[in-house]
This record gives structure tokens, sequence and C-alpha cells, in this order.
């Protein structure tokens, strides 16, 4: 892994279901125009408040590594 070389980018992705849908919802959406993903960093966690102080959408920020092509 010493040659790899890494460029990383920052998208967000949201669920009603919780955070972990988030993130796999930001992944899978990436995934189909983001060759060579290889790890992923969550930066922010938010949520929206719905009536009467219920959690709507929750949002993750992630910063996505993935190695350059040759």
């Amino acid at each position: 892994m010493p040659d790899h070389v890494y460029k990383k980018i920052e998208i967000v992705g949201s669920s009603p279901n919780g955070f972990e849908e988030a993130v796999r919802n930001a992944l899978t959406r990436a995934q189909k125009t983001v060759r060579n993903m290889r790890w992923f960093e969550v930066t922010e966690t938010r949520g929206c408040i719905e009536e009467e102080g219920k959690v709507g959408d929750w949002q993750v920020t992630l910063k996505i590594g993935f190695t350059l092509e040759e």
C-alpha cells in the first residue's frame, strides 16, 4: 500500500431511518460515479426536528477516500 495515492471527497447522505442507513445511502449513491473507494470518515451528524420534537431525517457528512488510477 505504500504506492497508493488517495483523493478525498465530501458528501452528505440522509435517511428517515437513522444514522447507519444515511451512511449506506451515501456510499451506495457515490459508488455509481466514484471508482476505487477504500474508506470513509463521518465528520458530522445532524438531524431534522419535526413537529413535537420528533426526529425527521438523519444527515451524515462523509469524507470518502479512493485510490487514483494509473
